[in-house]
């Protein structure tokens, strides 16, 4: 009963469900990439994961201090924000004494882009904010590198690669995700050049994407294969702005994003390792 009562969904967990892979993504590339598994990397993951859950509580906070919901709920939401904090804190000690006090540096640019996006919380102005979703997502990309880190043992200039190429996914899916997004409230199918017009930046993403992979791979820069997961993710643009989603629902849309982010996600992993 207890429980029951402290734990509310919209104050204890993100209400964005697609955001989840944003972090798990590159936090699972890294740890693979390095191919260990040490205890600081489960203090990596507590200190990412508290800090990524963090964002629930803080912003439900901001909200009622500017107005947008009732204070009732604020002790929930202080509760929550303890318990988060309390997981970073217990992560980022671990790491410390590990001895990757240096991964810190990159939870820097997480905390600015974290401050803007209670800015515009606070604003309400936090809606359809692509490019605050694709810099919150190279943020949280950082988490790549920073799992290589621990995962290898000691800094390797390479994790800077996976930190490039995970955040270039992910904001080639925040792009195609509005597209779709976009195309829901079309009444009718568009004429092809039409199509092409609305899709035209999700495809230049992605199209970007897979150039820079193949070019990596043929310098071998980068595993030759790395292609394959950004070609997946090419392919699924193209059929996007060919194949409309008009009347799909939110949830539909988001879970397709997922399959295709997950698929990327394995593929990435497979193709560093054995390519």
């Amino acid at each position: 009963m207890v429980l029951s009562k402290l734990f509310k969904r919209q104050i204890a967990l993100t209400q964005d469900h697609g955001s989840w892979v944003f972090i798990l993504s590159p936090l699972l590339i890294g740890l693979f990439a390095g191919e260990r598994f040490p205890i600081a990397a489960m203090c990596l993951i507590l200190a990412a994961m508290g800090a990524f859950l963090l964002r629930q509580p803080v912003g439900f906070l901001v909200k009622t201090y500017s107005g947008r919901l009732p204070a009732a709920d604020r002790p929930l939401a202080f509760f929550w924000m303890t318990i988060y904090a309390g997981l970073v804190l217990v992560g980022l000690t671990g790491l410390i004494l590990q001895g990757f006090a240096f991964v810190m540096v990159l939870a820097l640019p997480g905390a600015l882009v974290f401050a803007w996006h209670l800015w515009l919380v606070s604003k309400r102005q936090e809606r359809r904010q692509a490019g605050a979703e694709i810099l919150a997502t190279g943020a949280l990309a950082l988490a790549a590198p920073a799992a290589f880190w621990v995962a290898q043992g000691e800094y390797d200039p390479l994790g800077w690669a996976l930190w490039v190429m995970t955040w270039l996914q992910a904001a080639a899916s925040i792009v195609y995700a509005y597209l779709r997004l976009e195309q829901r409230v079309l009444t009718e199918t568009p004429e092809p050049s039409k199509a092409w017009k609305m899709g035209q930046r999700a495809f230049t993403y992605t199209s970007f994407n897979l150039a820079l992979a193949i070019s990596l791979g043929w310098v071998a820069w980068l595993p030759r294969w790395i292609f394959l997961p950004f070609l997946v993710q090419w392919l699924e643009t193209l059929w996007g702005i060919n194949t409309p989603a008009i009347g799909w629902k939110p949830t539909a849309i988001g879970s397709r994003q997922l399959l295709v982010s997950t698929l990327f996600t394995i593929l990435f992993i497979i193709c560093w390792r054995y390519s």
